[in-house]
């Protein structure tokens, strides 16, 4: 009889032998080096731009700081002159500087002082429309049309603090229903499609009415030292990369009501090259997140040093507290995720520390075929620790004709809440082949309090260690239908 503190790797009745190391598949070794050459490149080549030494003040161009005059004319005449004059820094100096949508060019670097604020108006009519020119998935889908600060097609444009943009986009100022469709009425507060050398840096960031951060098809992008705080509102994302390539977010702080940062594909265009380094997401959905638009590829992200999971905050949020996911990489729309390795992540208050899914819902463009199911594989995860986290259980699902490959979970040390009396069987989990992807699709617990594998491929566990902190009657990892190839060695639990 096995002692109640320790499991042996226990997979549905399998007791697998116990091991000090795991055979790993040469692959992993590959994607370790290519993404650690990948991150030091990126950071000692990737800098932020540097604006010319002229300044305009916003009270130049009658901007007037009180909190109610809307100054959206006399902020974009700024904005218009500095461009003309080959570029500059254009100052929010003191006070509170309300405004609608402000057009950014090339060459423009918006900068708020300490003590000052640039504030979204409340108004819908100060938001015209803003319709992209290259129409994406995320356009017809979502219908989006507005937001605080527009930007397409240009290079070397950034905002930098260390001031407060606040959108004020709290569901008071702008009602909407929760949605995985459009928008209408509640403005993105930074949308930028088409840019190359863009830089966030050091400013805070409040209260957009939908997502916060929207960068789509852009190169060359830098966010350092950024607080986003979003979660007044249904939507409420934090930073959105959406087909972008040679990235660097480092240092970030994202409070999230709807995902804390996602990696999207529906410009069509490949996310490559990103590196993600000492942040802390947290999110009432999912607080690091590949997905759900998928259409295009990504390739070579390295995520390291950071914590993710459910906001330490109560007042204020939609949902609950807790995140429906820590990292979440969710393929469902075509398109390939591969080389991919997140290391040194504590995980916090997620009802499922990792979610990994393979679907086949296939949104794309009006017209456009739906594509056949995409392809997630070569990940790592190593290195994971976390506590508070709930009862779900680990998810890795694909479906049937379409598995999950090559996934390495490595040097892990979770604490969850455990508490389940009885084993569900995994033939009364859901497929959810087509529909939208999340965690609480599976229900409230699925068969293993640590890690549960359907429809997968050479998945490997090694050195892993998951303690509930109620008693649970699930083993520690489990596997459902059309497992191939899992091992699992040196995995210790509880009971």
């Amino acid at each position: 009889m096995k002692p109640k503190h320790l499991l042996l790797c226990s997979i549905i009745g399998l007791a697998l032998p116990l091991a000090a190391t795991a055979a790993f598949p040469e692959w992993e070794s590959s994607v370790r080096t290519d993404l650690s050459k990948m991150a030091d490149h990126l950071s000692a080549t990737l800098k932020p731009w540097t604006p010319p030494d002229k300044i305009f003040r916003v009270e130049d161009f009658g901007a007037v700081a009180d909190g109610a005059t809307v100054n959206t004319k006399a902020i974009n005449q700024a904005i218009a002159e500095c461009a003309a004059k080959g570029g500059g820094v254009v100052r929010f100096t003191r006070g509170d500087y309300v405004t609608g949508t402000l057009d950014l060019k090339s060459g423009v670097m918006l900068e708020v002082l300490a003590g000052a604020r640039v504030l979204g108006s409340t108004n819908l009519a100060d938001y015209p429309d803003r319709i992209a020119k290259r129409r994406t998935v995320m356009d017809s889908n979502m219908d989006i049309r507005q937001s605080l600060i527009y930007a397409e097609g240009l290079e070397r444009i950034g905002i930098r603090g260390p001031g407060v943009i606040d959108g004020r986009g709290e569901s008071a100022h702008f009602p909407g229903k929760e949605t995985i469709h459009g928008t209408p009425g509640r403005p993105f507060l930074m949308r930028v499609i088409d840019c190359r050398d863009v830089v966030v840096d050091g400013v805070t960031l409040r209260s957009s009415a939908s997502w916060m951060e929207d960068f789509l098809n852009c190169e060359n992008v830098i966010s350092q030292n950024v607080t986003v705080e979003n979660y007044g509102n249904w939507n409420n994302d934090g930073l959105d990369l959406d087909g972008c390539r040679n990235v660097i977010v480092r240092h970030d702080v994202f409070i999230a009501e709807d995902d804390g940062m996602c990696f999207k594909g529906a410009s069509l265009k490949p996310m490559e090259n990103v590196l993600v380094e000492d942040c802390k997401f947290y999110s009432a959905c999912n607080a690091l997140k590949f997905g759900t638009d998928s259409q295009g590829d990504f390739r070579n992200v390295l995520v390291r040093n950071c914590e993710v999971g459910g906001p330490a905050v109560k007042k204020g949020l939609m949902k609950r507290p807790l995140a429906n996911a820590g990292i979440a990489w969710e393929i469902v729309d075509g398109g390939t995720l591969e080389n991919v390795m997140t290391t040194n992540i504590h995980i916090i208050r997620a009802e499922s520390p990792i979610f990994l899914c393979l679907g086949n819902r296939g949104r794309v463009l009006p017209d456009d075929p739906k594509p056949a199911p995409g392809k997630l594989r070569r990940v790592i995860f190593d290195g994971l620790t976390g506590s508070n986290n709930g009862k779900r259980g680990s998810i890795i699902s694909g479906i049937p004709g379409a598995r999950i490959e090559d996934v390495v979970v490595v040097n892990v040390n979770l604490s969850i809440a455990g508490g389940a009396t009885a084993e569900p069987s995994s033939k009364k989990i859901p497929e959810k082949i087509t529909g939208y992807p999340d965690a609480a699709n599976y229900g409230a617990q699925v068969p293993a309090y640590g890690f549960w594998v359907r429809h997968a491929e050479e998945i490997i566990f090694s050195n892993v260690r998951v303690i509930p902190k109620q008693p649970d009657a699930r083993p520690l990892i489990a596997q459902g239908e059309d497992v191939k190839d899992l091992k699992a060695t040196a995995c210790t639990g509880g009971k």
